[in-house]
């Protein structure tokens, strides 16, 4: 809209002073013949705009027009662009929203705080993304939040995890959480809190009816308890005992830091670094064949035996493979 490229336009001059016209454009995605009519509708409505010609020239405000908003400290401007969870506002349609967003609060913070703040949108980034996550499958948030926002019961069409055919579910939406790049649905199911990975919900319709919230519970609340049912559900887990050659160390914490229990004793010294893992159950200890020769199961034997099947496995495979059977 132009009354919002007109305010982008105020707001940019204010926070950098002289901006060529051309730069302007780049910006806003329109052409430099579109950035002139739009500041001689900021003149005419009684802005101070002029622009300069000229190698050096470009788009200014007359000096010491603007306004300014006071009470913020240097650490709370900061804390504003320090941005999480990048792709975030992208899933959620609101990346223009948010640059518009950060461009008006530059302009209004007190002089002395923006180029801290400034400098603090370009020095930290935060990446909420796992790293060796593979692909993520596109997911569409739009019917999710139309729910949450218009306080209406979902139906969905959603596939559970080693299941192939999807359930239906009607369910009563608190709200979207992103966790480690994932966007997760929190929602009560007869009134009971579940959660639903977006990305597996295969279908999703708004009903007319109001959303049956349990009274007095917030989103945060519902997170807090799946969160906990998640993180500290008891598992009939194996604890395995390896030793890793040092120069492969590095990577192993990286690829199994979500099993490792104790971090590797590395006193320096010797080829070998012990460590201890933890997995929900024994055939997951095939991870560890990814390392080959690196890595050796030192305790329990049962997890040393069932390196040795999947070996076994894997052996018969090429073998037979290679003489045409199967």
């Amino acid at each position: 809209m132009k009354s919002d490229r007109l305010l982008s336009i105020l707001l940019l001059l204010q926070t950098r002073g002289r901006v060529p016209a051309h730069e302007l454009a780049d910006r806003l995605e329109v052409s430099v013949r579109t950035i002139y009519r739009d500041i001689e509708a900021l003149s005419a409505s009684g802005v101070p705009v002029y622009a300069e010609r000229g190698r050096h020239g470009g788009i200014e405000l007359l000096a010491g027009f603007r306004t300014d908003v006071t009470g913020l400290t240097a650490d709370e401007s900061r804390a504003l662009f320090i941005l999480a969870a990048q792709g975030a506002h992208a899933a959620l349609g609101l990346d223009a929203a948010l640059g518009s967003a950060l461009r008006k609060v530059m302009a209004a913070l007190p002089a002395p705080h923006r180029p801290a703040a400034e400098v603090t949108s370009r020095r930290i980034l935060v990446d909420a993304t796992r790293w060796r996550s593979g692909p993520q499958q596109a997911v569409d948030l739009e019917v999710l939040q139309d729910a949450v926002f218009s306080d209406r019961r979902l139906k969905l069409r959603y596939r559970h995890s080693g299941e192939q055919e999807p359930r239906t579910y009607t369910v009563d939406p608190y709200g979207l959480v992103a966790k480690a790049g994932v966007w997760y649905l929190v929602a009560d199911r007869r009134g009971a809190p579940r959660l639903f990975r977006a990305d597996r919900v295969r279908s999703a319709r708004l009903l007319d009816d109001p959303v049956r919230r349990r009274t007095g519970v917030e989103l945060g609340d519902v997170w807090e308890v799946l969160r906990r049912q998640v993180e500290e559900r008891p598992e009939d887990g194996i604890d395995v005992t390896i030793r890793i050659r040092r120069e492969r160390l590095d990577m192993f914490q990286r690829m199994a830091a979500g099993q490792l229990t104790e971090l590797p004793d590395d006193d320096g010294e010797g080829d070998w670094v012990t460590a201890r893992l933890s997995y929900p159950v024994l055939r997951a200890v095939r991870q560890l064949l990814a390392f080959s020769d690196q890595v050796e199961v030192l305790d329990p034997p049962e997890a040393r035996a069932e390196l040795m099947r999947a070996v076994r496995s894997v052996t018969a495979l090429y073998q037979g493979a290679g003489r045409g059977e199967g």
